[in-house]
């Protein structure tokens, strides 16, 4: 009671952290608290129209309505630490606007610690176990998904990554009237991916395997990873023929040596190879020498597991299997084990972050996709 009446003052950055942390309980958090931390994935209420006049001047100067023929100051959509608005631009072209709700930057640093505060109450975490790495990864992520100026540019990067794959749209930002604390970009008619459950298996299927190539040429190829899989985030055209892409804050770079390892890893579960996928996880750090072999041998069954729909050759059935629940189950496990102290490193986790999202997706839209073949490029 302790820790969700805690909970209940915290936002904004708060609920990026709790959104990180509920999303991955096995390796990080014990059950109990990764229930609590997901109290805190509900959006913040809209901003008052005086308060975004202010925050508006502040970004683009008293005469800002100039810049725009019309800007609906209702928002159309909010999330955990800014909210959207339409909007036309004095030319002409039509605008999506996000902004920062006042203070989100300012409190994340704080806001992490009382939450790093909270977990540390008896009984929810061993004594012993150290997530200082984890929260101080957590604050820079948090201090770089508010930093609008800086994701603007990863909306001109991937624009430039995906420029010709026909299946992706990413949109174009206005640079001119971007700032940290409000991003303008183009305005794309979109509907949620989720409409897709009731479309044809062809179309379905095509989005999700579009969706995990996105992701393996992410993580080998582009060396930049949209690591938040929000089904928000991913919307379609009114005919599905194309997937949107939004929502660039939580784009983490992946260093060479991070995508050899990782490389080196995939082979070895593509193989099935139980030693060299050991190796290879002790390398990135999923446990190291101190931990248990017992501990090691539940993780690795855990990511051999995991691999099954990337090494079955013909397309995988997500809606037939029931590998997310078995995962989970497996993952609740060992955060109930109070002899596990190792925290794997953050990339790792944001990577499950998004491997798991695409997962859950894949469920719910029903999609068979021939995985194997969506990944076989890319091994060692």
């Amino acid at each position: 009671m302790r820790l969700a009446s805690g909970l209940a003052g915290l936002r904004g950055a708060a609920m990026k952290l709790g959104q990180m942390l509920s999303l991955d309980p096995g390796l990080v958090l014990p059950p109990e608290a990764a229930a609590l931390l997901a109290q805190l994935q509900e959006a913040a209420p809209p901003m008052p129209p005086p308060q975004l006049e202010r925050v508006l001047a502040r970004a683009w100067g008293p005469g800002w309505r100039a810049r725009f023929q019309n800007f609906e100051m209702r928002p159309f959509a909010a999330a955990s630490i800014g909210q959207v608005h339409r909007a036309v631009s004095a030319d002409g072209q039509r605008l999506a606007i996000k902004v920062q709700y006042p203070g989100v930057r300012a409190s994340i640093d704080s806001d992490v610690d009382n939450i790093a505060t909270l977990l540390r109450l008896p009984g929810l975490l061993p004594r012993q176990m150290d997530i200082s790495p984890l929260l101080s990864a957590a604050k820079a992520q948090l201090h770089a998904e508010a930093d609008y100026a800086a994701e603007a540019a990863q909306l001109s990067a991937f624009g430039g990554f995906l420029a010709g794959d026909p299946r992706f749209v990413v949109p174009a930002p206005v640079l001119e009237s971007s700032t940290p604390e409000v991003l303008a970009m183009e305005f794309v008619d979109s509907r949620p991916i989720a409409s897709l459950a009731t479309a044809a298996p062809a179309q379905r299927d095509g989005a999700m395997t579009a969706l995990i190539d996105l992701t393996m040429r992410e993580l080998f190829v582009f060396g930049a990873m949209q690591t938040d899989p929000n089904p928000g985030n991913f919307r379609v055209t009114p005919d599905g023929g194309r997937i949107v892409l939004l929502d660039f804050g939580a784009v983490r770079p992946i260093a060479p040596a991070q995508q050899a390892a990782f490389r080196a890893l995939l082979s070895a579960g593509l193989d099935a190879d139980r030693a060299a996928s050991r190796a290879a996880m002790q390398t990135i750090g999923y446990f190291d020498a101190a931990t248990a072999p017992r501990h090691r041998d539940a993780i690795v069954d855990m990511f051999l597991r995991a691999m099954v729909p990337l090494r079955q050759r013909q397309p995988y059935d997500f809606a037939r299997q029931d590998l997310l629940a078995e995962l989970r189950d497996r993952g609740l496990a060992l955060g109930l084990d109070r002899d596990l102290m190792h925290v794997p490193p953050a990339d790792t986790l944001f990577l499950h972050r998004k491997i798991g999202g695409l997962y859950l997706l894949a469920t719910q839209l029903r999609a068979r996709v021939n995985c194997a073949a969506c990944v076989a490029p890319y091994r060692a």
